[in-house]
């Protein structure tokens, strides 16, 4: 059985919107795409190229897909580890409205979000890895669908743009499993689900 796995790029604020570049999601008006490209050095492209290495199959919200789908199946060196396993392996994604996708190995899944995930995990070797797709993160989230989470969190503060953990997210507990941080200053961190937050609180000395 799978893991799924999660990658995402936030900002110190948490915003997920268009880290890739200007045109990729202007939703809202938002002005500030392509905030990541400043950070992409070597320790970047080695963590992305490990991730790479790993998966069994995609699962990508609505908008990553169209916006994946117009770019890698341009990117045809088969030395590319992200383009030559994006463009051959299986891609699923969670959609009411994407009927024909154009993107070969593309199969829409319509039907209960859990179900689905939870056979695609079954069925599947290796990681089913979930690559931005903020909306759809927080909803695996919330299903207890996610088993790690890789944020990578940039050294830049945007003040406006979607956010990856707004108001009336699912109270969800994590488990560090390891990090680095780049020399261009990302904090690359994986986090293990583990279930819901725990409270406690902070006495005063039995002496005072």
């Amino acid at each position: 059985m799978g893991k799924l796995v999660s990658t995402l790029f936030v900002t110190l604020d948490g915003v997920y919107q268009a880290p890739g570049g200007p045109q990729e999601d202007t939703r809202g008006g938002f002005t500030h795409g392509g905030w990541s490209f400043p950070y992409a050095d070597e320790d970047f492209g080695r963590f992305i190229d490990e991730v790479f290495a790993r998966p069994g199959a995609f699962l990508l919200g609505r908008r990553t897909y169209d916006i994946f789908s117009t770019f890698w199946p341009k990117v045809t060196d088969p030395g590319d580890p992200v383009a030559s396993k994006l463009n051959s392996l299986p891609k699923y994604v969670p959609s009411s409205t994407l009927t024909d996708p154009e993107w070969a190995g593309t199969t829409v899944l319509s039907g209960d979000l859990a179900k689905e995930v939870t056979a695609l995990k079954e069925r599947t070797d290796g990681e089913v890895q979930v690559h931005g797709s903020g909306a759809l993160v927080r909803s695996l989230l919330a299903l207890d669908l996610v088993d790690t989470l890789h944020l990578l969190t940039f050294p830049v503060v945007l003040g406006t743009g979607f956010r990856l953990f707004p108001e009336g997210a699912v109270p969800t507990a994590f488990r560090h499993a390891g990090g680095s941080v780049t020399g261009a200053g990302v904090s690359i961190q994986a986090y293990d689900l583990a279930g819901r937050p725990a409270y406690g609180e902070f006495g005063l000395p039995e002496d005072a």
